[in-house]
């Protein structure tokens, strides 16, 4: 992404399930999400199902397979294995190979001479490591640095990811460090014979990472005896031993099939908790419904009468969706500001107190909202999130992430144009708390929503302040708002809706 902004699409690469030999100078940190490219955004074809429950928390954590052995002894090749034999959307490969520490100048000399001991417990960021290895596994978004072995340290530019289900963390000392040790769900030793390993580790080496045959005397030196002191004994911790690494396709259909019996008993049902919950209870006060005037219920009339033509729900829509961003910038900080006029007068205003604001839409309705924020909120940041429901779980899934850099210092504007059950905003709430923004600098604005929404969104983020305007009473057995305003998308862009079309559609990702 030229913008540079923190978007999965730049940032999870996928894990290539080729036999051909690692050909890297940095260490990897990557992901096999199955996608669609095209030139110029990345599909997420499989989503990532809801990882919280109906309270908005994390109710299941990723599950974690822990890839131990000796140096080159094929790991990441038994990662790439797995990878694509479990067939599940959202693998992250962590490799420990990132946290190396950052040497000294002393020890810059060392290592250029072969003379440093790379296979050494003190030679990793463990502290750096569990801390990364528990909050992707809790869900959160991490930076996860590039280590670059040429010049033995960390390149400037950290790579963010978010939104594991399986994470595969594979490293030469992945099972000497207790805390590191009880994250792991499953811990895997990969066993391969010594001899094969240094061919490996010598081609390596001085093909990929551009060493001399000096390598040779740090094999003997460190290699070995670091593998026979602190690797090997390690064996013992593992549920299971793999012998001859990748090509063992047994043990990796064995791995493959306990990892899918995890992850089902992991599933959630979180739209049916929310239709379930809520009934009858009082909107709540962090509610702001835009005051029903003659010009505000007339615009209604218009958008919500199946008879008014595609220009008119255009023109109309976007008359509202200005009033409600109007509307919810008036929930901003403000602070007391003092200019002076032209006449040489002291005139005491407001201006804005915070550091930024951010639109983010969810795809694709939210998207026609942008040009209203746009107009009110210059040099605007804007962010997408595309969700969408599994049409056989009836589950909302994530797709698409963009989201700007930084975003965790912002006052962030959630877009959605339709809310019945609140699924797909609570979604979008939890992805941007993964990314640490604050819950009460989150602002969800949409021109129509549903009571069960609400209650939904509020129930679950009771800081997140809800602006619309308007409040339908009911949503039917296929989540349409009743009375409602029809399929959003399909009206707004002129496109069919299915047959079976709801507010929660697949090619209408609104909740």
């Amino acid at each position: 992404n030229s913008s540079g902004d923190g978007s999965l699409d730049r940032l999870l690469q996928p894990v290539s399930t080729g036999l051909s030999p690692r050909k890297r100078t940095t260490s990897q940190c990557k992901s096999e999400p199955p996608l669609l490219r095209t030139s110029k955004r990345t599909i997420y074809t499989a989503g990532r199902p809801p990882w919280y429950n109906e309270h908005g928390t994390q109710s299941k954590e990723a599950f974690v397979i822990g890839l131990c052995g000796g140096s080159a002894s094929g790991k990441t090749t038994v990662a790439r294995k797995i990878i694509e034999a479990l067939d599940v959307p959202w693998v992250v490969l962590l490799s420990m190979d990132s946290f190396y520490k950052v040497l000294s100048a002393e020890e810059q000399i060392r290592a250029a001479s072969n003379d440093y001991n790379f296979d050494h417990p003190d030679a990793f960021d463990f502290d750096l490591l569990t801390d990364t290895l528990r909050k992707l596994k809790q869900g959160k978004s991490v930076k996860i640095p590039v280590y670059d072995f040429t010049t033995h340290g960390r390149q400037k530019e950290w790579k963010t990811v978010y939104g594991a289900s399986v994470i595969i963390f594979e490293g030469i000392m992945a099972f000497t460090d207790k805390k590191l040790l009880q994250l792991l769900d499953m811990k895997i030793f990969v066993d391969t014979d010594s001899d094969i390993r240094l061919v490996r580790r010598l081609r390596r080496d001085i093909t990929e990472r551009g060493r001399d045959i000096g390598v040779i005397k740090q094999y003997n030196k460190f290699v070995k005896p670091a593998f026979e002191q602190y690797i090997e004994p390690t064996m013992r911790l593992a549920d299971i031993v793999v012998p001859r690494g990748g090509g063992n396709m047994v043990a990796i259909d064995l791995i493959v099939q306990h990892v899918h019996s995890q992850l089902e008993e992991r599933e959630l049902s979180v739209r049916a908790a929310l239709a379930s919950a809520h009934q009858a209870q009082p909107l709540p006060q962090t509610l702001s419904v835009l005051e029903s005037t003659p010009q505000v219920r007339g615009m209604h009339t218009i958008i919500r009468n199946k008879e008014t033509s595609r220009d008119e729900f255009i023109f109309y829509s976007k008359r509202l969706m200005r009033l409600l961003i109007e509307r919810a910038l008036s929930f901003l900080p403000s602070q007391v500001h003092v200019v002076q006029t032209p006449q040489g007068e002291d005139y005491e205003g407001m201006s804005f107190h915070g550091k930024r604001i951010t639109g983010v839409s969810i795809l694709r309705a939210g998207e026609t909202m942008e040009p209203a924020l746009r107009a009110v909120c210059k040099d605007v940041r804007i962010g997408k999130i595309l969700i969408q429901t599994n049409q056989d779980t009836g589950e909302p899934e994530l797709h698409y992430l963009r989201l700007p850099k930084d975003i965790s210092e912002d006052h962030v504007i959630l877009m959605d144009c339709t809310v019945s059950t609140g699924a797909a905003a609570m979604m979008a709430v939890r992805v941007l708390l993964d990314h640490d923004v604050q819950e009460d600098k989150i602002l969800l604005v949409s021109l129509l929503m549903a009571e069960m929404g609400i209650h939904s969104v509020a129930y679950a983020f009771p800081q997140v302040k809800i602006i619309t305007t308007a409040v339908d009473k009911k949503v039917n057995d296929l989540f349409h708002i009743i009375p409602g305003i029809g399929n959003f998308g399909d009206r707004y862009f002129g496109t069919d809706a299915p047959p079976d079309w709801s507010d929660e559609e697949v090619e209408e990702p609104s909740y």
